[in-house]
């Protein structure tokens, strides 16, 4: 588990490609790796993957076909910068929301505005997943936690807001129109919504004339 508040920024510097299976080494910022463990959880860009290998801040990490096929892990070259966050330990502050790393799918980046001290970034996602995305709601971007800012269920879009310290912390800043980033749904938003679509329709459907009587 995680807390969706990035620690900081990793760069990819080698990948090996296989069938079926991506390893690829990101260098940590520096210190971050202290202490860490092959068998570690550690969220790249929002996904949860586990350290295979060591070597000081270089961390290595394999990604099989399902998380190549539904991320954006396939897309990563050497010089990709990433978002990174070590699990959740007992005791940390959760400054954003619970995030399980556990990727939704992508968001395709449609358009960014710059306004003062802001930048309004604009997504676009799959239509089924947009009865999930409420305004003020959370959502997990590059497992960065946000708060979706307005909604556009026509276009199937959503709008969320960053700040400077978001830009120099996170890999958004290097982002631009036509990118995608891995979406995580808030999974108390994803059960509430079902759980509500499930009960009402199950209820019994009366006949009209019943109703009307």
């Amino acid at each position: 588990m995680f807390t969706g508040i990035v620690k900081g920024l990793g760069t990819v510097v080698s990948g090996h490609a296989r069938p079926g299976l991506a390893t690829f080494v990101v260098e940590m910022p520096e210190g971050y790796a202290d202490g860490m463990r092959i068998g570690a959880s550690v969220a790249i860009d929002g996904i949860c993957l586990t350290a295979t290998d060591i070597d000081r801040d270089k961390v290595s990490f394999d990604a099989m076909q399902e998380t190549l096929e539904k991320t954006t892990v396939g897309s990563l070259v050497e010089g990709s910068r990433v978002n990174v966050e070590r699990s959740y330990r007992i005791g940390d502050e959760v400054g954003g929301h619970i995030v399980s790393g556990h990727v939704t799918g992508t968001a395709d980046l449609i358009s960014i505005e710059t306004a003062e001290n802001n930048h309004i970034v604009t997504f676009r996602v799959d239509p089924s997943w947009m009865k999930y995305l409420l305004p003020k709601g959370f959502v997990a971007l590059d497992g960065c936690s946000l708060t979706i800012v307005d909604v556009n269920r026509n276009d199937s879009t959503f709008t969320v807001w960053l700040i400077p310290e978001t830009l120099r912390t996170t890999a958004f800043g290097f982002k631009k129109p036509g990118d995608r980033a891995n979406l995580e749904i808030d999974s108390k938003t994803q059960t509430i919504v079902d759980t509500v679509e499930a009960y009402l329709s199950a209820r019994p459907s009366f006949p009209t004339s019943v109703i009307r009587h």
